[in-house]
């Protein structure tokens, strides 16, 4: 008996994007790995979204759903809202989450399933971006500060995990789903699997391209909106370890609470 292909659910959450949906959504379609589902939630759009989303509901791997609640207008806890919506309705054992601006390219998925089948331990897998703004296109590497305590954490757009890792990350981040406002769900899911579960992976591939246009000023080096979400980067981190001593001695931690004492 053939063995039956794992299903793989790309959730996809949109506000006022209806220029850049298509081309998200195509290249969801254009996948070369087929066992696909493909989950929308539209967070009340102003713009042309909805006549955008009509042309596609028709195709049996599609799934689009309204946002009928209020919004928080709060933009990482709205997002945050769409994508676990989205994944209470989804189907398969493997998430891909994907912003409605940012697109994949057309290997990402069989990249994704190929670790996901070799590594058995890893839950949680980011893949590199190639960053788009205003200058052009760059491929972004693994490299981080040597000095910094953080690893790498690629945008939502890049993250792949099990349905079993959401299930146990949902239980620990329940109580903060309607706090750390400047801190979004990828960071927060990117958090818990390499420090607290430690079944964290990093493709070195750029398999996702991410648009980087309007959170860069808001969070430039060492301005007030940068010192709030590092300090509240580390008040996250300290909340959901178990390991209460996680960020004792810790210098990257110390130098942050001590700029904070600036602003």
């Amino acid at each position: 008996m053939k063995k039956q292909k794992t299903l793989v659910s790309i959730l996809i959450i949109n506000y006022n994007n209806g220029n850049l949906l298509t081309r998200a959504i195509k290249s969801s379609l254009d996948q070369k790995y087929k066992n696909i589902e493909i989950l929308i939630f539209d967070d009340k759009s102003t713009d042309n979204s909805k006549k955008v989303l009509n042309h596609f509901k028709k195709n049996k791997k599609i799934r689009i759903f309204f946002n009928k609640n209020k919004k928080k207008k709060i933009a990482a806890l709205d997002a945050m809202n769409g994508y676990i919506k989205l994944f209470k309705r989804s189907k398969g054992s493997l998430i891909c989450f994907l912003d409605s601006d940012d697109y994949f390219h057309r290997l990402k998925v069989e990249k994704v399933i190929k670790i996901f089948s070799k590594r058995k331990e890893i839950d949680f897998i980011q893949n590199l971006p190639n960053i788009k703004n205003n200058l052009g296109t760059k491929k972004r590497g693994n490299k981080n500060n040597p000095l910094s305590f953080w690893p790498y954490l690629a945008p939502e757009s890049c993250i792949s995990f099990r349905k079993k890792f959401m299930n146990s990350f949902l239980k620990t981040n329940k109580k903060f789903n309607n706090s750390f406002e400047d801190i979004w769900l990828g960071f927060r899911m990117g958090v818990y699997a390499f420090f607290c579960l430690k079944k964290f992976y990093t493709i070195n591939m750029n398999l996702t391209f991410y648009e980087s246009l309007g959170q860069s000023k808001k969070y430039r080096l060492l301005n007030k909106n940068w010192v709030k979400r590092r300090k509240n980067s580390f008040e996250y981190l300290k909340r959901i370890s178990k390991n209460k001593n996680i960020l004792n001695k810790n210098w990257d931690f110390i130098i942050t609470n001590f700029i904070t004492k600036f602003y």
